[in-house]
C-alpha cells in the first residue's frame, strides 16, 4: 500500500471532443408547457448545454480544484483519489467525508476550508479537522472496480486509507452512499472511530425487529411515504441496481443524456425551489458533469447501487451501529425516517433540524454542516 500525489490534468483533445459531441445532439420534440413534468426540462437542459460548449472553461475549473492536495491510495482493490488538507489549529479531528452519487469530490470543496481551518470562517482553531476527502470507487479518479464493491467493502478501504495516512482513530460523515459507508463503518470499525455524523438515513436500512414486535404507527407512515417516492422517483436507482449497463451505453456516449440523467437529481433533490440555478452555479454543475465525462465512471459509478441491492444496510439481531452517532435533518432531502426509527439501529446522541437545505448538504449548506460537526465532534477532543 502506498500513497503518492496526483495532479487532475486537463485535456485539450478529450475537451474539443466533449464540445463537439454537445454541438451534434440530436434532440427530443418538445411537448409544450411541460416544464420537468416529463424529466429534465428541454429548454433548461438546452441552456446549459450551449454554455457547456462554448463557454464553459474545464482547465480553469480543474486548476481551481488543485488548491487541495490530491493524492492517489495505492491498495489491493485498486487505488483511490482522495484530498488531503490537514487542520490549522491544536490537536485537529481526523475526520473522513464521503460523497454520493451524482455527487463526487467537488461537493466538499466549500466544506474543508470551514472545517480545516475554521479561525478563518468565523470560528476557533481548537474545532479544527484533517479533512480527507476520498472519491468512491468507480467515481471520478479512483479505480473502477469490479464484484462485490459494496458499502461494506468501501468501509475496509477507507480504514486502510485511514491506517496509511497515521490515523488511528477517526471521525466519519457522509450522506448518500456516504451514509452508507459511514453506517458501515460503525457497524465494522466501531473500534476504529471516534463517532459518525449522517446528513441521510440509507434507503436500505432496517433496524432489527424482534418476534412480535411490529414498526409504530409514525414508522409505518414514513416507511410507505418511502415506498411512494421511490414508486414516483425512483427510476433512475431501479435501472442502476438491475441493468446498470443497458443505460450506460447512452450515457456514456451521449454528454447531453449524461447532463440530462445527473442534472435532474440536483434539481428534484436540492433546496433550490424549483430554481436550480439559485443553489448551484452553472460551472459547479458542469464541473460534477464533466469530471464524470472525462473519467467515463457513470457505469462504474452505477455498480455501488448493483452491489448495494445485493448487500444491503439490514441489521440482524444484536446488530447495532453503536459509536456515537449525529444526525443532520436537512428539509429537503429526499425522504427521511423518524428518530425512533434511526434510533432502533443507531447510538443517537444528536439530532438536528435545519432550517433549510435538500439532499447535497455539502455543496447546499456548507456552513450549516460544518457547525453541526463541530458542535457534536467537540466532545472527542
Amino acid at each position: 500500500m502506498t500513497i503518492e500525489s496526483f495532479t487532475p490534468e486537463y485535456s485539450a483533445a478529450a475537451w474539443k471532443d466533449l464540445r463537439g459531441r454537445i454541438q451534434r445532439t440530436r434532440w427530443p420534440d418538445v411537448v409544450p408547457d411541460s416544464d420537468w413534468d416529463y424529466g429534465a426540462d428541454t429548454s433548461f437542459v438546452r441552456d446549459i448545454c450551449s454554455y457547456w460548449a462554448e463557454e464553459f472553461d474545464w482547465e480553469s475549473e480543474l486548476a481551481r480544484s488543485r488548491v487541495v492536495p490530491h493524492f492517489k491510495f495505492s491498495s489491493a482493490a485498486g487505488h483511490i483519489h482522495f484530498i488531503h488538507v490537514r487542520g490549522k489549529g491544536p490537536n485537529p479531528i481526523p475526520l473522513i467525508l464521503t460523497h454520493g452519487w451524482p455527487g463526487s469530490y467537488l461537493e466538499m470543496l466549500k466544506l474543508i476550508p470551514i472545517l480545516s481551518d475554521p479561525a478563518a470562517h468565523g470560528g476557533v482553531p481548537e474545532d479544527s479537522f484533517d479533512v480527507v476527502v476520498p472519491s468512491l470507487p468507480g467515481f471520478g479518479y479512483s479505480a473502477k472496480p469490479g464484484r462485490g464493491m459494496n458499502v461494506f467493502a468501501v468501509s475496509d478501504l477507507w480504514v486502510e486509507l485511514m491506517a496509511e495516512l497515521g490515523y488511528e482513530r477517526f471521525a466519519a460523515q457522509g450522506g448518500d452512499i456516504g451514509a452508507g459507508v459511514t453506517t458501515a463503518l460503525g457497524l465494522r470499525h466501531a473500534h476504529r472511530l471516534l463517532g459518525i455524523h449522517l446528513n441521510f438515513i440509507p434507503g436500505s436500512y432496517r433496524p432489527h425487529l424482534a418476534a412480535g414486535e411490529a414498526p409504530s404507527a409514525e414508522e409505518r407512515t414514513a416507511l410507505e411515504a418511502m415506498v411512494q417516492w421511490a414508486d414516483q422517483h425512483g427510476a433512475y436507482a431501479h435501472v442502476q441496481r438491475t441493468t446498470p449497463l443497458t443505460a450506460a451505453y447512452a450515457l456514456n456516449d451521449s454528454p447531453v443524456g449524461l447532463a440530462a440523467w445527473i442534472l435532474e437529481k440536483f434539481y428534484r433533490w436540492s433546496d433550490c425551489k424549483g430554481d436550480l440555478l439559485s443553489r448551484f452555479t452553472r460551472d459547479e454543475l458542469l464541473s460534477n458533469v464533466t469530471l464524470y465525462w472525462m473519467t467515463q465512471t457513470i457505469y462504474s459509478s452505477f455498480r455501488i447501487y448493483f452491489e448495494g441491492a445485493r448487500a444491503p444496510l439490514t441489521l440482524g439481531a444484536g446488530e447495532r451501529v453503536a459509536v456515537p452517532c449525529a444526525i443532520a435533518r436537512f428539509p429537503k432531502e429526499i425522504f427521511f425516517s423518524p428518530r425512533s426509527w434511526v434510533e432502533r439501529g443507531y447510538a443517537v446522541e444528536r439530532w438536528t433540524e435545519m432550517p433549510r437545505g435538500g439532499h447535497f448538504a455539502a455543496w447546499e449548506e456548507p456552513g450549516l454542516l460544518a457547525d453541526d460537526l463541530r458542535s457534536f465532534f467537540r466532545q472527542f477532543r
